[in-house]
C-alpha cells in the first residue's frame, strides 16, 4: 500500500499571480493531452482567462496542492436548473497532472465541488466526459455521477456544440 503526501484543496484567488499561473499551467497541460484535444491553449486565451474568470461571479476554481506544487485543477460555473428553479454547479474542467493520476486527487476535487454546491443550495452537479476517457468515467461513476436521461424511451442526453469563432 502506497501513501501519498497530504493534499490541500483551495479556492483560486483570480487576483493572485501564483495561483493563476498554476491554474493556467494545469489547464494548458490538460489541453495538450489526448483528452483535452492535444493542442496548447492560445497565448491570448491564457492572458485573458484570469480576468475573465474574476469578472464572473458564478465562476469557481480550485487547485489541489501537494508539497507546494499544484497537482490538480477544477473549474466550475454556477447555473440554474429551470426544472427545479434552483442553482446547479457545472464542472467545466477537472484535470490532474499526469504524474499524479490515480492518487485520489480528482476525487478530492469532486468532493470539494460537491461541498461548494451544497453550500450554495445547488440541486445537482453536472459535467461532461469524453466517451473514450474510460478512467474519468469510472471515477465519475464511483463518485455517483450517471448519464442523464429524462425518459429511457428518448435515450441519454448528448453534449453538442456549435463554434462561433
Amino acid at each position: 500500500m502506497s501513501t501519498f503526501p497530504e493534499l490541500t484543496i483551495s479556492a483560486v484567488d483570480y487576483q493572485d499571480k501564483a495561483q493563476t499561473t498554476a491554474l493556467l499551467g494545469l489547464l494548458d497541460e490538460y489541453a495538450r493531452s489526448e483528452f483535452g484535444g492535444g493542442v496548447p491553449l492560445e497565448p491570448a486565451a491564457m492572458q485573458a482567462l484570469p480576468g475573465r474568470l474574476a469578472a464572473m461571479p458564478q465562476a469557481l476554481s480550485a487547485l489541489a496542492w501537494r508539497e507546494g506544487r499544484a497537482v490538480g485543477l477544477l473549474n466550475a460555473f454556477e447555473s440554474l436548473s429551470t426544472f427545479k428553479a434552483r442553482p446547479l454547479l457545472n464542472i467545466h474542467d477537472i484535470a490532474v497532472t499526469a504524474d499524479c493520476r490515480g492518487q485520489g486527487i480528482g476525487t478530492a476535487l469532486l468532493r470539494w465541488a460537491e461541498a461548494q454546491a451544497r453550500e450554495r443550495g445547488c440541486c445537482k452537479l453536472t459535467l461532461e466526459v469524453l466517451e473514450g476517457n474510460a478512467p474519468a468515467q469510472a471515477a465519475y461513476r464511483r463518485f455517483g455521477f450517471a448519464s442523464y436521461e429524462l425518459d429511457p424511451q428518448f435515450g441519454r442526453a448528448l453534449f453538442w456544440e456549435k463554434p462561433l469563432a
